[in-house]
């Protein structure tokens, strides 16, 4: 597959922007900020430009999703810095970030037999239940990542950290299926 048959839905990335932080008084002052404390222990801040979301821990951790590139993520990381810093509170001014997971997806154009798939892989590292869930899932050990396998022929992609992950991992996938004779 070249790069232009995977396309990155999601990038999920976490940071320490700061040693503690005030849940309920963010929630007061920024609008789009939601603190359930009884439902959940983080605070949830959506941002509408770029759209993200985050998940804002009291030790200053905080989780990012809803951007596609780890250039999108540095953009709203940097806006989350900036709008506490604008409430007064001490944050790291361009957080350092760690991607914890991309999620993708891609289009193998032509259906699939996943019954045929299962005996064909010998169930190796995979989990099939059809009255479940439609689609097969295929766990890959490097890079460690799994695939959701459609019989349309559409993939989702998830657990690589990177791009090349997200593609070395459909590859495995394909060169299996090749071997196979099952593409």
């Amino acid at each position: 597959m070249t790069k232009t048959d995977i396309k990155v839905e999601n990038v999920v990335a976490n940071a320490r922007i700061a040693d503690n932080l005030d849940l309920e008084y963010i929630e007061s002052k920024l609008e789009d900020a939601v603190f359930t404390k009884k439902k959940f222990p983080g605070l949830v801040y959506r941002t509408k430009e770029p759209k993200s979301a985050f998940l804002i821990f009291r030790s200053g951790k905080v989780v990012c999703t809803g951007s596609k590139t780890a250039e999108g993520v540095r953009v709203v990381m940097d806006k989350l810095a900036a709008d506490l810093r604008s409430l007064g509170i001490d944050v790291v001014e361009h957080p350092d970030f760690k991607v914890q997971n991309i999620v993708a997806s891609a289009n193998l154009g032509k259906e699939l037999n996943l019954g045929a798939i299962v005996v064909g892989l010998k169930l190796e590292g995979m989990e099939y239940e059809p009255e479940v869930f439609p689609g097969l899932v295929y766990r890959i050990a490097e890079p460690k990542s799994a695939i959701l396998i459609f019989s349309s022929g559409r993939l989702v992609i998830t657990g690589g950290k990177t791009v090349e992950d997200c593609e070395n991992s459909v590859n495995t996938l394909l060169t299996k299926l090749k071997d196979l004779e099952l593409l």
